[in-house]
């Protein structure tokens, strides 16, 4: 699926990692190779908030932190890459979460 989706400067990707302990949310630019924004539930700001970091909940803070550092970016549209991942449980709930939060895709 990632060889399909490219992003740009101006409609960057979110590519979502899910492993068994934790999910990972990153904004690339794939035209200049580079990753602009990464959050993730080992990220201090919601380590330190949340109890388990395999849940649903910890996945819907990433999804709202990750909006909130692209707009103070001046990123509002990003291509969603989910990878390999079924969208569906954390997948869905960080998706729902960037979304509510002000990011269009």
């Amino acid at each position: 699926m990632t060889k399909k989706l490219r992003g740009s400067l101006e409609r960057p990707r979110l590519y979502i990692f899910k492993s068994n302990k934790h999910i990972y949310a990153q904004i690339i630019d794939d035209i200049k190779a580079k990753t602009l924004i990464t959050i993730s539930s080992v990220t201090p700001e919601i380590r330190s908030n949340t109890k388990y970091s395999a849940n649903c909940e910890t996945s819907k803070k990433v999804g709202k932190l990750i909006a909130e550092y692209c707009l103070d970016k001046g990123i509002n549209k990003v291509l969603f890459d989910r990878g390999y991942n079924v969208y569906h449980g954390k997948i869905k709930a960080l998706a729902d979460s960037a979304r509510e939060s002000g990011i269009n895709f």
